[in-house]
Formats: C-alpha cells, sequence, structure tokens
C-alpha cells in the first residue's frame, strides 16, 4: 500500500507530529506506517489504527489528533450589491490609485470552485484561476511535493473552459457553494455579467484548495453531525502550505484567506495550525486573513474561577458531544460530573494524565475523560470531555482544585462545539459571549476579522468576540459581514467578512508590493497600515473586544499614507 493510499483510507489514523523526531521514532517499532513533511518541521504519520490503541488524549497528546473546522457562513438571501462603499474599496479601485489587486494572488482554502463562471475570467474570456489543487481528486496527478489530491493549472483550465462540457476536462467543482461565493466577494470581476457586480480586487489572480472532507473515523471521535461539513487541520495545514509557495513560483504577493472555524483548541494561538500560520504570515510578500467565526451568540462559551458548577443543557436524541476545559498556570483542577438523573461521577485529578471512562448506573450516557496537567502547546491545563448517548436534561460539571488551596487565579475557560458540529441543541446555562472567536483567528500575526451589519450600521451579533484566553487583543479590525453580494446572491457570517477584508489586503499589497512602496511587508505590516486607516467611529474605546481597531477602511489607510 502506498503512502497515498494511507492517506486517503479510513483504516489509517492521521497524526500531526514533530517531523523532525518522526523517522527515528518509527523505526524503533514495528507497524504499518508511513510520515509525510508539511513545513517548518511539521509533520503527519499515517499509521494503520488496527495496530495502535483508539483515539485518546491521554496517550496521543491533544495537539497529535488532527482538530476538524467548519464552514463560517449563516445564510444566502437574493441579490442586491452594496457592501463595498462601507470599506472604501470604490474608491481605491478608481483613479488615481486604481488598485484592483493586479498582480496579487488571493488563494483560498475552501470547498473549491464553480470555475466556469464569468466572474472569474479576464476581458478576453481567459481565467483568472492560476490553479486548482483540489484534494478530492485522485486521477491526475498532484503538486510536485504532495502526495494525494490532483492539480490543475491555468492552461488546464482555459483549455475547459473551450469545450461545450468543461467538467469533462477539469472535474472539479464547488458542490457546497461557499468557496464560489468566498472568491467572487473577494475578487470577483464584472465582466460579461449584465449585473452591477464587482469584487474587492476584481483584477486579482485566484488560486484555490478544495479540502477533503475529514476522515469517518475522527468524525465518529469527535461526534460531529451527520451531514456537517468538517475539515481536518493536517489537511488545511498542507493547503496553506500550497498556497503559501506560490509566493516564489509566481514571483507575486500571496493573500491566503480562511473563512473556517473551530471551537476546538486553545484558543491562545498556540496550536499546530496556529503555529505554521504565524511562520507564513512573517514570511515577506504574503499575508493570511482568518474570519472569528460566527459563535458570538451561541452559548457555547463558558469562564469563571473555581470551585464552581457548570450547567450545560443537552437536547434530546443527542449521539454525542465534547467539551474542552482550559484552565491557568499554576493552578491544578479536578471535576465531577452530575447528570440529569442525579448520580456523580468519582472526582477526577487533572494530575493523573491517564484517560478516563465514565459509566452511570441509570444511564446510558459514557463519558471518555482525557486530562493533561500541562498541554503540549498551550502549556496549560486541559480536560477533553467526550460524551456518547448522553442523557437530555441538565448536566453539572463540579471544577475544583485538585489540592487543598489554589495557587493561582482559579479561572477556567470551557467551550462546547460550533454550532454546525452539533445535530441538536447544547448550550452552558450561564454563557459569556466574549472568548467566542473561533480557531485559527486567535493567531497572533494573522489578519483576524469580525463581521458586522453595514446595512443598518450595527454589530452582527453571531459574529465572534475576543479577546483571546490569554488576553491577547483579537479580533484586528472588522469588515461587513451581513448580505455581502456574491455571484451565488447575498451571503451572511464572518466567512464574508474575511473574504473582502482578503480584497482590500490584495489591492494594498499591489500598492505596497507590486508598486514597489514597501517591498518588505509581511502579514503583520500590513496588519498595521490597515490598522492606521480604520474608522473608528462612536464612543467606543479601541482596541474593543468586538470591533478590534475598528472597521476596516482601505481608502482611510492610502489617506493616512499621503498625509506621511
Amino acid at each position: 500500500m502506498t503512502c497515498k493510499d494511507r492517506i486517503l483510507s479510513d483504516d489509517y489514523a492521521d497524526l500531526i507530529v514533530d517531523y523532525d523526531l518522526l523517522p527515528q521514532l518509527l523505526e524503533t517499532v514495528d507497524v504499518d506506517a508511513c510520515y509525510h513533511a508539511i513545513d517548518a518541521g511539521y509533520g503527519v504519520v499515517y499509521v494503520s489504527r488496527s495496530q495502535i490503541p483508539p483515539m485518546s488524549i491521554g496517550y496521543y497528546g491533544y495537539s497529535a489528533i488532527p482538530k476538524l473546522y467548519g464552514l463560517m457562513q449563516v445564510g444566502t438571501t437574493p441579490f442586491d450589491p452594496s457592501c463595498l462603499a462601507a470599506m472604501g474599496n470604490i474608491r481605491v479601485q478608481n483613479p488615481p490609485l486604481a488598485l484592483q489587486g493586479n498582480g496579487v494572488i488571493i488563494g483560498f482554502v475552501d470547498t473549491g470552485i464553480r470555475y466556469q463562471e464569468d466572474v472569474f475570467r479576464d476581458a478576453d474570456g481567459n481565467t483568472r484561476i492560476v490553479s486548482i489543487w483540489d484534494q478530492t481528486i485522485q486521477s491526475g496527478e498532484p503538486p510536485e511535493g504532495f502526495l494525494y489530491g490532483t492539480q490543475y493549472r491555468r492552461a488546464d483550465i482555459n483549455r475547459a473552459l473551450a469545450e461545450m462540457n468543461p467538467l469533462s476536462v477539469v472535474p472539479s467543482t464547488d458542490t457546497d457553494g461557499h468557496g464560489t461565493q468566498m472568491a467572487s466577494a473577494a475578487a470577483g470581476s464584472e465582466l460579461n455579467q449584465g449585473l452591477t457586480f464587482r469584487g474587492a480586487a476584481p483584477r486579482a489572480d485566484i488560486a484555490v484548495v478544495k479540502l477533503k472532507e475529514a476522515k469517518p473515523y475522527l468524525r465518529d471521535y469527535y461526534h460531529i453531525s451527520d451531514g456537517a461539513k468538517a475539515y481536518q487541520e493536517n489537511d488545511i495545514m498542507e493547503a496553506v502550505r500550497y498556497l503559501q509557495q506560490m509566493a516564489v513560483a509566481y514571483s507575486k504577493p500571496v493573500v491566503i484567506v480562511l473563512g473556517l472555524g473551530t471551537n476546538m483548541g486553545s484558543h491562545d494561538g498556540t496550536s499546530s495550525l496556529d503555529s505554521y500560520l504565524n511562520i507564513v504570515a512573517g514570511r515577506r510578500s504574503r499575508a493570511v486573513v482568518v474570519c472569528g467565526g460566527n459563535e458570538g451568540d451561541k452559548e457555547h462559551h463558558y469562564q469563571n474561577t473555581m470551585p464552581s458548577n457548570v450547567e450545560i443543557r443537552v437536547e434530546d436524541a443527542m449521539k454525542g458531544f465534547c467539551v474542552e476545559l482550559w484552565g491557568s498556570l499554576p493552578d491544578a483542577y479536578a471535576i465531577s460530573i452530575r447528570s440529569p438523573g442525579g448520580e456523580v461521577s468519582p472526582v477526577i485529578d487533572f494530575r493523573s494524565g491517564i484517560d478516563r471512562n465514565i459509566s452511570y448506573i441509570f444511564e446510558r450516557t459514557r463519558i471518555q475523560v482525557g486530562v493533561t496537567l500541562v498541554e503540549r502547546d498551550a502549556g496549560d491545563p486541559l480536560v477533553f470531555l467526550r460524551f456518547t448517548n448522553p442523557t437530555p436534561g441538565i448536566w453539572t460539571i463540579s471544577v475544583t482544585p485538585s489540592t487543598r488551596r489554589m495557587r493561582g487565579s482559579g479561572l477556567y475557560h470551557m467551550w462546547l462545539p460550533i454550532e454546525a458540529f452539533l445535530e441538536h441543541k447544547v448550550t452552558f446555562l450561564s454563557p459569556s459571549p466574549d472568548v467566542t472567536l473561533t480557531e485559527p483567528s486567535n493567531t497572533g500575526q494573522v489578519i483576524t476579522i469580525s463581521a458586522y451589519n453595514s446595512h443598518a450600521d450595527s454589530w452582527y451579533a453571531p459574529s465572534g468576540r475576543g479577546y483571546t484566553r490569554s488576553g491577547s487583543i483579537k479580533p484586528d479590525l472588522a469588515a461587513p459581514g451581513v448580505r455581502v453580494p456574491t455571484i451565488l446572491g447575498e451571503v451572511s457570517g464572518s466567512s464574508m467578512a474575511a473574504a473582502l477584508a482578503a480584497g482590500c489586503v490584495a489591492q494594498f499589497l499591489e500598492w505596497a508590493v507590486v508598486d514597489g512602496n514597501a517591498l518588505a511587508v509581511d502579514s503583520r505590516g500590513t496588519k498595521s497600515y490597515l490598522i492606521q486607516g480604520a474608522d473608528r467611529p462612536g464612543n467606543i474605546v479601541y482596541p474593543d473586544q468586538r470591533w478590534g481597531y475598528g472597521r476596516i477602511d482601505i481608502n482611510g489607510t492610502f489617506e493616512v499614507l499621503a498625509r506621511l
């Protein structure tokens, strides 16, 4: 069996590892496995599930098991364009600056793209898409240095567009529509449309990675609801690697935009994906734009200090869900869990470092508890609760010190899964709307975008709010995220705000890199310029947990530059 076969097979587990140590480690064990480097020391081992223990935090470590990410979109409504003026795009698109993304590549890590749409073509009818890496198609050649999927280049797409049936030549498409909506909002052109439609950077080149969906064993492990779109952390890391390499291959600046999010993770920018995005964002001529998620009003975050009781309401007919509790150093924590029927589990000490299984005599519920005193990446205490067949009603988790006294603040945070991953409603009875930015938007060097309603000049309630769990300032900026025009209709959600912001970033990189005004700029530098020009109305003190440093205004950025 080839490594590609193992990558695609549900019979093989994917584990994110330190690639530099992995070959030596595998030489000491006799297992059916292969390994592949990603970048910056990160790699993935694909190992036969029949030869290893089942997934558990205690055995593999939290960071080794890929987290799953979902789409940050709310819904689609009829077409009625209007949002670009709120960010100053239209003024910057027109003379004297005339910045429309020329010479810049915007890369999308998403559900693919419907490349046949006219908004992705130039005035001659040729595609503006430089490449598509479709991780779901295995019949063609993958990109150089990658082991799975099929790459289609601009010439392939143009050849397909010349045919009556383009998909017979390039069979990659976007059956969901989210990737197409993202690309059209960020970089759609008005050519040949007969509509008053134009994306934020209508002359930028486009690159696309269509993510393959998560393996069934991981969906089962995390109790992802049937039908929910879910994508693996390691596949997203591979996609980012593919896109960021284009800055060298094409000698053009690259904007990478992610309209994905999850509540899994430390929420302080230290996960494997977070750390890799930090590295990429620090490279010259790259910028990374990430949406802040739509969890602000979902009642999926809780914070308190111990000792305290956490109440979770669970609806009927849930097959399962997961909960994460992140503590703070130097405290050590312990928990016990009371079922709706009144049964109470034994106290589980965080210092144990061993997974426990809790069974209730009068309930069908089973709870797997993974605990670690020091999680490898974040360095903080963690407990991971995996509920299977939970009894409907109110579950109570008692959080107490594992020693006789607290040595620190006793602060802890808990997160339930994002709404899209739950088949029925599961909520905290006393939730907090703050610290609800989804991962990877807590990453330090990326440009994190929250969403507001430009039509009503108001905050968008579902948008994730800062700050990070460690108190770092996030989001960075806010952008329109309600009824954003796309070629498939108006779409709401923080992913659309990120798409519009990515178009602004492409406009700025055209001025900075293509026109030679700031050749060494990276994601952090781009963010700083955008913050300088942001619109900061009202009596709000900035930075703010909802608005960050203000509303993105690319025209305002150039007005600041003009005064220097």
